[in-house]
């Protein structure tokens, strides 16, 4: 799909040709003295028609317009909210027209955020997976305008950091919705090195015995039980100066999980393909970063494997040890993403991290506290929580923080190693942080549980992208304005 952030008023939009016009309307609309504002401002009048968003009312072949079709629609108050939940609406129009061009139209000016609801509402409505499908159907929407009457610097920022939004959205989801035997970490490691190929990038993918040398023991042991070879994906972005300490991310690349021993029950068991989300993240955005190149340096971790059960598998009871030194009693094999989660952020320490944000689906028990509307965010450093949960708010993608009181870490009390892998049912998802901040006392650290936001189940099954918007925004916060280069149009295919 190709966005284009156009300078047309309501009435230069009306001329332009493309098959539907979408004219958004908020609480707020003044009708001018073109002939569209008078057809709206007769609409509301006559109650055809409401700016209550998601509201619409369509028209075809009115007089005037080049559009054949066109579709009012409300936004409410213009709020991010409302102009989300209204496009959300309108894509199931667009996608039974199969309508391959269109233009966006906003009645009134526009605040940035409200711009990049509209394109993050269009991108995620019409996007269609088609990798392992033999007669794939392609995506129909392929040209989208969004017309302001103003483009003012702040909306062709936001315009730019949302195109750049979408590429790694989608990148995610395509990974994350691949099958396991499609999506192996072999996979993973080509899909990497193929995006290093952009300015500013490079990857290096180790195998098993490199990641051997490092002394990754409890990485190692979950991957003990799989014929796929492991791979440790390490890539860089720099944007900064060689000086600029980076932002590490650590990706959780679990590409299918069993269980192990400790084996999970068949119903649904397939989801497990989304266990590679974090690591999905974290490949979508560097794929953001090769379009927006913004001027900060980026690490990206990916420690990826499968977690399955044959002779060879880890067994409850196991006693590992860590790249850290630090030996790990396994009381659940089931409990795998933090094994190799903290092997990850123990090398992280070599860059001297500005700050490291790990992202995994690691426990259903955040899943029971948040639901499927915030990703659950761990912290140990206030500012790197502050920026995180002001990232989410901006790009949509929300994130709740958890705490980290000390007095959780005692179920995790082991009396055959320095720290058991679990600690009960209570608190799932804080013992599971506290398991991982053992590894991370070096740099200030911060930990994304996306198990309720990394996909959704049912009907709708698939990939959400999250929390690749997220940590974009959080990075473009971090960067140096002066220096940031950004493209103010690029195709999100």
């Amino acid at each position: 799909m190709n966005f284009e952030l156009k300078t047309l008023s309501l009435a230069t939009a009306a001329t332009t040709k493309t098959d539907t016009l979408i004219v958004l309307i908020s609480n707020q609309f003044k009708p001018g003295k073109d002939s569209l504002s008078a057809l709206i401002a007769k609409a509301i009048g006559a109650k055809d028609l409401s700016t209550k968003a998601g509201q619409s009312l369509q028209a075809y072949a009115l007089p005037g317009v080049s559009a054949s079709k066109v579709l009012f629609l409300g936004i409410g108050d213009g709020q991010p909210s409302d102009v989300k939940a209204a496009m959300g609406s309108a894509t199931a129009t667009l996608k039974a027209a199969k309508v391959a061009k269109t233009v966006v139209v906003f009645a009134e000016p526009v605040q940035p955020q409200s711009l990049k609801a509209a394109m993050l509402a269009l991108a995620d409505g019409t996007y269609v997976y088609s990798a392992t499908k033999s007669k794939p159907v392609p995506r129909v929407l392929a040209q989208v305008q969004l017309a302001v009457a103003q483009p003012t610097a702040e909306l062709k920022a936001a315009f730019a950091a949302c195109t750049a939004m979408i590429h790694g959205i989608e990148f995610a989801k395509e990974w994350a919705n691949r099958p396991a035997n499609h999506a192996t970490p072999t996979h993973l490691g080509k899909a990497a090195q193929a995006l290093a190929k952009s300015a500013g990038m490079s990857c290096e993918v180790l195998g098993p015995k490199e990641v051997a040398k490092l002394g990754m023991g409890s990485f190692m042991s979950v991957a003990q039980g799989s014929s796929e070879p492991l791979r440790f994906i390490v890539l860089k972005y720099q944007g900064a100066s060689k000086a600029d300490a980076p932002i590490v991310l650590v990706g959780k690349g679990i590409t299918f999980d069993t269980g192990g021993i400790s084996i999970k029950p068949a119903p649904e068991m397939d989801e497990m393909k989304f266990d590679m989300g974090g690591a999905a993240s974290v490949l979508g955005v560097f794929k953001s970063l090769s379009v927006l190149q913004p001027a900060v340096n980026v690490m990206g971790l990916i420690p990826a494997c499968e977690n399955m059960p044959d002779g060879l598998a880890v067994k409850p009871g196991d006693v590992v040890t860590s790249m850290s030194g630090q030996t790990i009693e396994i009381l659940n094999t089931d409990a795998e993403g933090r094994l190799i989660l903290c092997d990850a952020l123990t090398y992280a320490e070599r860059f001297k991290p500005r700050a490291v944000i790990d992202i995994a689906t690691l426990t259903g028990a955040c899943v029971i506290a948040l639901g499927a509307i915030r990703s659950g965010m761990f912290a140990s450093d206030d500012a790197l929580a502050n920026g995180l949960h002001l990232a989410g708010q901006d790009a949509m993608d929300l994130c709740w923080r958890m705490p980290l009181d000390e007095d959780y870490a005692d179920a995790l009390k082991s009396n055959f190693a320095d720290v058991a892998n679990v600690g009960g049912r209570a608190g799932g998802a804080i013992t599971a942080a506290k398991f991982l901040q053992r590894f991370t006392q070096k740099y200030p650290w911060a930990h994304l549980d996306i198990a309720g936001t990394a996909w959704k189940g049912g009907a709708a099954k698939g990939a959400t992208g999250r929390p690749v918007a997220l940590l974009l925004q959080y990075l473009i916060s971090q960067a140096a304005p002066t220096k940031a280069k950004a493209r103010s149009k690029a195709s999100a295919k």
